[in-house]
């Protein structure tokens, strides 16, 4: 198949390609602090959507237009991307779209394509811009545009009555006849250019309009003039071109984009009890007859084997589930960096809580209100109420009692518990690390162990029991 960056015009035997992103605009309708283009759709920022989009075209550059909050989204984009060729320019005052190219125009090659973009309309799919690209192939200006219901707001395009195929011009709805607000077919914002070509055309800008602001689309004019063909590449969907300028929106637009993502799911096979309560703010993969109640939240990236139930009101985010594993309601895991491992089979929640390093063997039983964290539990052991296990080796078949913690933290250093094989934990203990519990060992319950326990030994480390009869509860004095 033919690269849709091949031209004549050839660098080293492939078309040069540089993606322009806009997003210098304040967003005064988000009533926000923060920019607009750092608000989050997804989990993501919605200018690392669009950056993440032109790193996935093997694009050169990917230059970034800031201006409100510049300093705040250039750091944020770097540390979300940092392997991506990023660039950044600023546009102080903010004069209008041609203005904010024009601030891009130095780190331009003189050759090529450049696809411009918006960074508060995430949703473009990368199939998108390629055809974009390819309509352009270094000699057209080839425009992205969509059939809208509502085209309010939008640049109209004006098409030559005799060749459809032509495009003369992009009004903008401000600056639009009656005639031309009748036409449903709207500009997207976003276009792919002949470097040299787009250039020229913007050094020759004028803002004699009624914002008096620089239009970019004036260079499609400019273009005709020129006798630069201008060509128009259709959208697939409306959702894909949708901007976000206030909360409305955004929370619009998530729902769209996660009812795409439930969509895909479903047609792979998982079982969405409700795909409209569903929320994927990452990636996941999922096995054969998944199946997911509803508002569950997944983030990073999740894995789930075959026949994994997931209960309602999970959050799970960098986690492993394997095959068979049941998920009960209100579950937590948070893997961060470290992750978290589920093995087959086992039956974890409801209300329990998996922290970073949290690695489970098969069948491991963690109950109500179990917090795990930094801990590898091996096949079969089981904690099934109010327990803590932090940073801690636990073997086979050991079952934890109730409201047993390790106490891994001596205020300045985390140590381990080591709890071998078949051991029995009793109700209410504390192990205070470091701490070794022998394999077949049992601590009975209520007990403080400080000191390591022998294979098979029981451990009891609690305070003789003294009843008193007879004793009397203190009574309250009479007010005088």
């Amino acid at each position: 198949m033919r690269d849709s960056r091949i031209a004549p015009q050839q660098l080293e035997g492939r078309m040069r390609l540089e993606v322009v992103i806009m997003a210098a605009g304040k967003g005064t309708r988000m009533k926000s602090a923060r920019p607009k283009v750092l608000h989050p759709l997804a989990g993501r920022p919605l200018l690392q959507h669009v950056l993440a989009m032109g790193a996935g075209l093997g694009a050169d550059r990917l230059i970034t237009i800031t201006g409100h909050g510049a300093e705040q989204v250039e750091t944020a984009m770097r540390a979300a991307l940092p392997e991506a060729p990023l660039a950044f320019v600023r546009q102080e005052p903010q004069l209008g779209t041609g203005h904010a190219v024009q601030q891009a125009v130095p780190e331009l090659a003189d050759h090529g394509t450049t696809l411009i973009l918006n960074g508060d309309v995430p949703l473009v799919r990368a199939e998108t811009a390629r055809a974009l690209v390819a309509a352009c192939a270094g000699e057209r200006l080839a425009l992205l545009t969509v059939e809208l219901a509502d085209p309010s707001g939008y640049g109209r395009i004006v098409r030559d009555v005799d060749h459809r195929e032509r495009v003369l011009a992009i009004v903008e709805h401000k600056d639009a006849s009656p005639a031309q607000r009748a036409i449903s077919e709207g500009y997207t914002g976003m276009m792919a250019v002949p470097t040299a070509h787009l250039k020229r055309w913007l050094a020759a800008l004028r803002n004699d309009n009624a914002q008096g602001e620089y239009y970019l689309t004036d260079i499609v004019a400019m273009a005709a003039a020129d006798g630069v063909p201008v060509v128009a590449a259709l959208a697939t969907s409306e959702t894909e071109v949708l901007g976000v300028n206030s909360p409305l929106q955004l929370s619009e637009l998530e729902r769209r984009f996660q009812r795409q993502q439930a969509e895909a799911l479903m047609e792979a096979g998982v079982r969405l009890m409700d795909p409209a309560r569903f929320d994927l703010r990452g990636t996941l993969k999922a096995g054969r007859d998944v199946a997911i109640d509803v508002n569950c939240v997944f983030e990073g990236s999740v894995e789930l084997g075959d026949e994994v139930q997931i209960g309602a009101n999970c959050v799970i985010r960098n986690a492993r589930i394997a095959a068979g594993a049941v998920i009960h309601p209100f579950t937590h895991m948070d893997g961060e960096a470290a992750g978290v491992e589920v093995g087959a089979g086992s039956l974890i929640g409801p209300f329990a809580r998996l922290r970073p390093g949290a690695k489970l063997g098969r069948e491991v039983h963690i109950g109500n209100f179990v917090e795990v964290k930094n801990s590898t539990l091996a096949d079969g052991a089981k904690a099934n109420h109010l327990a803590y296990l932090g940073d801690a080796t636990v073997g086979e078949r050991v079952n934890y009692g109730a409201g047993s913690i390790t106490a891994n933290y001596d205020g300045a250093n985390k140590h381990r518990t080591t709890i071998e094989a078949d051991v029995h934990v009793g109700s209410n203990c504390v192990l205070v690390a470091p701490v070794t519990l022998g394999a077949g060992a049992t601590i009975g319950g209520g007990s403080t162990i400080t000191k390591n326990v022998d294979a098979g030994a029981l451990a009891i480390g609690r305070g003789k029991q003294v009843a008193l009869a007879g004793w009397k509860r203190p009574a309250k004095q009479k007010k005088a």
